[in-house]
């Protein structure tokens, strides 16, 4: 079982602040978890490979090809204001 102490110096380094309640009860869960971890690393994983996922998916990507885009003036042709093909906008600015 993890101490007391443990617990609290986990919580201090995570900048948490725990309740004499909530010390006993992480401190518990923190031990499950440990002991169910003992259980996984005694499973004989000799013949498994390596992997980074648990599926063998990949990404699908498509050539980064450049194409032609839209002339400026249709882009701006429902623009309420343009001006030298910007769009023209009020200034927001805000006082400090």
């Amino acid at each position: 079982m993890i101490d007391r102490e443990t617990v609290k110096n986990v919580a201090n380094l995570a900048r948490l602040g725990l309740s004499e309640e909530e010390i006993e009860t992480f401190g518990s869960q923190l031990s499950a978890i440990l002991e169910h971890i003992h259980i996984l690393q005694e499973a004989d994983v000799s013949g498994v490979s390596p992997t980074a996922h648990a599926s063998r998916l990949t990404n699908v990507m498509r050539q980064d090809v450049a194409q032609p885009s839209y002339p400026p003036e249709a882009l701006l042709a429902n623009a309420p204001e343009q001006e030298d093909n910007y769009l023209k906008v009020n200034a927001e600015l805000e006082e400090a």
